[in-house]
């Protein structure tokens, strides 16, 4: 059971990308402190924050909001470490273990997304139908037969 974002495994392979990518950054030469290794580890840490953000949120929508500005993160982090694997410096450190979590971690939020997405597309339609009948009930004053046929309509 999900008590809290911390449970969730996708915010919780993002605090390991966090320590790795510092971990990274840390080799990176001094002359990039304020550049790119900065930016890097700023998105790092959006990834998870984003996720514990959006848990924390009061809905469905929130949450989806949250978790699209995370992925948004780990695509601007992909490029970034795509940015220090061409630059000289890149060419002897060791990315392997950051690609592949967040390989990982941008296949988890993916499928969260949809999850969400679907989750929200359902929900709207709900509303939507329960909208028609409310409006069916008022225009035609309708019996509980009627309604009940109108729900059964409205489902298919």
């Amino acid at each position: 059971m999900i008590n809290s974002y911390k449970d969730l495994i996708v915010w919780q392979k993002s605090m390991e990308l966090v320590v790795c990518v510092y971990g990274l950054t840390e080799q990176y030469p001094k002359s990039e402190i304020y550049s790119l290794a900065s930016q890097t580890k700023r998105s790092a840490v959006s990834i998870p924050s984003n996720i514990a953000e959006g848990r924390r949120r009061g809905s469905r929508k929130d949450f989806h909001h949250f978790i699209v500005i995370a992925y948004g993160s780990g695509t601007e982090l992909e490029t970034q470490i795509e940015i220090a694997k061409r630059l000289p410096f890149g060419k002897n450190l060791n990315f392997t273990t950051v690609d592949g979590l967040l390989n990982e971690i941008m296949k988890m939020l993916n499928k969260l997304l949809s999850s969400l997405r679907a989750c929200l597309i359902t929900s709207d339609l709900a509303k939507m139908s329960e909208f028609r009948l409310q409006t069916f009930q008022k225009a035609h004053r309708c019996s509980g037969i009627a309604s009940a046929f109108f729900k059964v309509f409205a489902q298919n």
